[in-house]
């Protein structure tokens, strides 16, 4: 009986021990499991995006996004449909698409941009190649040799520093890059700065063009005498955004929402704002204060 007894006390005690055993075992794993919980993970979540390559970053000096901002890429068709023209050649205004009722378009580079995003004048005599695809020709009433060739920075609709050229008047140069220094301090933005060939000048319309741009060797719309563009004494800004307006003309065509100046979009010429001031400081009149007529995006040295 006393054997029977002892032997039962054994078990019972080799029990407790096995029960204690496990419950400190229990705590261990416990407590290693808490400090793991509390240490930064070594590997980030999968869900988070990682660069799987550390080759540089290579910056295009283009836009390739279809988004940069609130600005987008031009619709597919921008500048590729014809409108119908009458017999006197001229086609009339129509409704603006919905792409363009709140026109911001991607500037796409042709020109190399500001390196370091800042505004960066040159004025120089013209160069043969420019001058030769330009719009200009012995027929024209201003010598080659008064003109100069400007590049400046200007501020697109997606917030990015571009290079802009125009061909200007020699007399008129160093007043238009403060023009242009002062509109890309203040933001304001431009689609796009190109020197225009005559074939584009007097191509089939299309109604959506929205060149910023000075000389221009033709002469006033509607009259036989010389434009104050065919002198480099003129500059358009965003004809889109700023159309010419008489009667039922308009130009470019497809502008007409932006008739509507009560509606203020970025890219307008308003009375009193950015642009208005920048060309008022060098004495140049605006021909959105036309009253026979409106002329949004003109500025000249003369108001004519």
């Amino acid at each position: 009986m006393g054997m029977v007894w002892r032997s039962r006390v054994r078990a019972v005690v080799l029990l407790l021990l096995v029960a204690c055993l496990g419950l400190a075992v229990a705590a261990c794993s416990e407590a290693s499991a808490g400090a793991r919980s509390r240490q930064p993970s070594a590997t980030p979540p999968t869900s988070a995006a990682q660069p799987t390559s550390s080759a540089p970053r290579v910056e295009s000096p283009s836009p390739a996004a279809t988004s940069v901002g609130n600005a987008t890429a031009a619709p597919p068709w921008l500048g590729t449909r014809v409108l119908p023209v009458g017999p006197d050649g001229s086609a009339k205004a129509q409704t603006t698409p919905p792409e363009l009722r709140d026109r911001s378009i991607v500037t796409v580079d042709e020109l190399p941009p500001p390196a370091d995003g800042r505004f960066h004048p040159t004025v120089r005599t013209v160069p043969a190649d420019v001058l030769a695809r330009s719009s200009w020709t012995k027929a024209c009433p201003v010598a080659a040799t008064d003109l100069r060739y400007l590049t400046v920075s200007f501020r697109g609709f997606d917030g990015l520093a571009h290079t802009g050229e125009l061909l200007v008047n020699a007399r008129a140069a160093d007043g238009l890059v403060s023009v242009f220094r002062q509109l890309f301090s203040a933001n304001f933005p431009i689609e796009r700065m190109r020197i225009s060939s005559a074939a584009e000048l007097n191509g089939p319309p299309t109604g959506d063009g929205n060149t910023t741009e000075a000389f221009a060797c033709r002469p006033v719309r509607g009259q036989k005498s010389w434009s104050q563009h065919a002198y480099g004494l003129a500059v358009d800004i965003n004809p889109f955004q700023n159309p010419y307006h008489k009667g039922q003309v308009v130009l470019p065509e497809l502008a007409t929402a932006y008739l509507d100046r009560g509606d203020a979009r970025p890219g307008m010429a308003q009375p009193n704002n950015a642009a208005v001031r920048a060309f008022a400081s060098i004495g140049w009149p605006w021909g959105g204060d036309y009253r026979s007529l409106k002329d949004y995006m003109h500025f000249s040295a003369n108001g004519g």
